[in-house]
């Protein structure tokens, strides 16, 4: 009779035991009571009926999953590869767990379907300089379908962008040239301004007596006192101007 009331005993603790659930602070836990779902359980200590009852717990918080790298044909027929990660959360837990079978793998695949209709509509060069653009119209249209999924896509990010080894170099020497001319248009920009400023110094040379003179004496004294600089003036000033007003005089 004892051993029959200790086996009673062992056995009714090991039902509490198995019945006992603990959801942690970022779960929540569906219960299904004959395979029909019956409620959502908060986080704490819970308690389920074995064998009657079954929970299934939900991670709630924010999680990513990778979009597998794939190779996409532009809209200028350039096949890249392009890969990204899309950052999602739970927001209905019922609805994720009773209207998709595996919500991760689903929400997977949409994001690689929705990824090459929206590259596909771009060119090589699109594609490359607006990464932020297509990531957000990628997670509208993710979003869109997965919001009766009970899922909240956060955000979608493209990670590489890979083009053929060919093209890369085509556009390494087109970069190259593009530099090369802004290096040319920037330097006739330079001569530019500095011609007109040497016409404007020269014209106001050309009225002020003794300009030249004085501009002669500056360079004289700015070669410095080396005795490697030697100085070979042809004519003085003085009858450079004398020319000058004898010209004008004729």
């Amino acid at each position: 009779m004892a051993i029959f009331i200790y086996g009673i005993i062992v056995l009714a603790i090991i039902i509490v035991l198995s019945s006992i659930r603990i959801i942690n602070q970022y779960e929540k836990g569906l219960v299904f009571t004959l395979g029909k779902f019956t409620g959502i359980r908060e986080p704490g200590l819970n308690f389920v009926v074995p064998v009657i009852q079954r929970m299934v717990v939900v991670d709630m918080r924010i999680r990513t999953i990778d979009i597998e790298k794939q190779q996409v044909m532009t809209k200028d027929n350039v096949p890249i590869n392009v890969n990204g990660v899309v950052f999602f959360k739970v927001h209905k837990v019922d609805d994720a767990v009773i209207k998709v079978q595996d919500y991760e793998y689903a929400i997977s695949q949409y994001a690689q379907t929705a990824l090459r209709d929206v590259i596909g509509g771009r060119t090589l060069d699109t594609v490359l300089v607006e990464r932020q653009k297509i990531g957000d119209e990628i997670r509208k249209i993710v979003d869109k379908e997965t919001e009766q999924w009970g899922l909240d896509v956060q955000v979608i990010k493209l990670q590489d962008i890979e083009v053929p080894d060919d093209l890369k170099r085509i556009m390494s020497r087109q970069a190259a040239a593009e530099r090369e001319k802004r290096a040319v248009v920037i330097k006739s920009e330079g001569d530019r301004d500095a011609a007109k400023n040497l016409a404007a110094a020269a014209h106001v040379m050309a009225k002020s007596k003794g300009a030249m003179q004085l501009r002669t004496l500056q360079t004289l004294d700015g070669l410095g006192p080396t005795a490697s600089n030697t100085v070979v003036m042809a004519l003085p000033v003085e009858v450079m101007e004398f020319f000058q007003k004898l010209s004008k005089k004729e």
